[in-house]
């Protein structure tokens, strides 16, 4: 008779804290996961197109051709000597990507409802999702960037160091507030259509289709507690060699981090009721 013991694993289930932070170390052990969602929104998004991710750069494209048209032509908006077309450029293509992070992201949850009942995995995953995918259309629409610059003859400075930073907030800042806006989308279906209203507007107020300059001085204490003014200018800086804006990086970092952490609080207070209440 065998006398050997079996071991028996033992799962214990401890009650989620009201406040807290989601546990990250389960998105490792998801990490396939997220490469599957991200595959797939990648697929979704483009693999039935004719163009496929040649949309990446032509979408942008066709906004730079617009703004070039009425800014930069009709209006002949001062952009301190800088060739409209390059100005417009280097602002379009993170703009695109924060734009599209916050407008997927915030509505993430709401859009997957039929999946977060059946099985259990980290609903960061969600939001998350957006902020990763749309890296790859973001990198392809770089080529822009370099052909605008090219044609320019715009060199590269010494402000470039200074790159790796705006990157980080400029993934950072939508997705702080794509997952505050995903946690309150959660109880009140009012702040998705309230998002929608507010990416149709909030364009005119990052210094995209103008210069920061045009603000008047008094005004751009507050103009730059808005996070995505030191993402924009902060990408004007590295790749068109103007000074850096450290006030607006310093105030873009702050509220991010500020949203980032407030954001996790609250999206992990509310995941304990996603499914009673979505």
């Amino acid at each position: 008779m065998n006398n050997d013991k079996v071991s028996e694993a033992i799962t214990v289930i401890d009650p989620v804290r009201s406040w807290g932070f989601p546990d990250f170390s389960e998105l490792f052990h998801y990490r396939d996961l997220i490469y599957f969602f991200v595959w797939r929104s990648i697929k979704v998004a483009y693999a039935q197109s004719v163009g496929g991710l040649a949309w990446a750069v032509v979408q942008p494209a066709l906004q730079v051709f617009v703004f070039s048209l009425i800014f930069g032509g009709l209006l002949q908006l001062d952009t301190g000597g800088i060739p409209y077309p390059l100005f417009s450029t280097v602002a379009v293509i993170p703009w695109t990507y924060m734009a599209g992070v916050m407008t997927v992201g915030s509505g993430s949850l709401v859009a997957n409802t039929g999946m977060l009942g059946k099985v259990y995995f980290p609903r960061l995953i969600f939001v998350l999702n957006p902020a990763i995918g749309g890296l790859l259309p973001f990198f392809i629409s770089l080529i822009l960037i370099v052909v605008v610059m090219i044609f320019y003859q715009q060199p590269l400075t010494k402000q470039l160091l200074v790159l790796p930073l705006v990157f980080v907030l400029m993934m950072a800042a939508p997705f702080a507030i794509a997952l505050l806006m995903a946690s309150l989308t959660i109880r009140f279906r009012d702040f998705q259509i309230i998002m929608g209203q507010c990416m149709r507007v909030m364009v005119y107020f990052v210094p995209v289709m103008y210069p920061s300059s045009q603000i008047s001085p008094e005004w751009r204490s507050l103009y730059i507690v808005n996070p995505f003014v030191g993402v924009i200018e902060g990408y004007r800086s590295c790749l068109l060699g103007e000074p850096i804006y450290w006030d607006s990086l310093i105030w873009s970092a702050s509220v991010t981090t500020f949203l980032l952490i407030f954001g996790m609080l609250y999206f992990h207070r509310m995941e304990r009721v996603v499914v009673d209440v979505i």
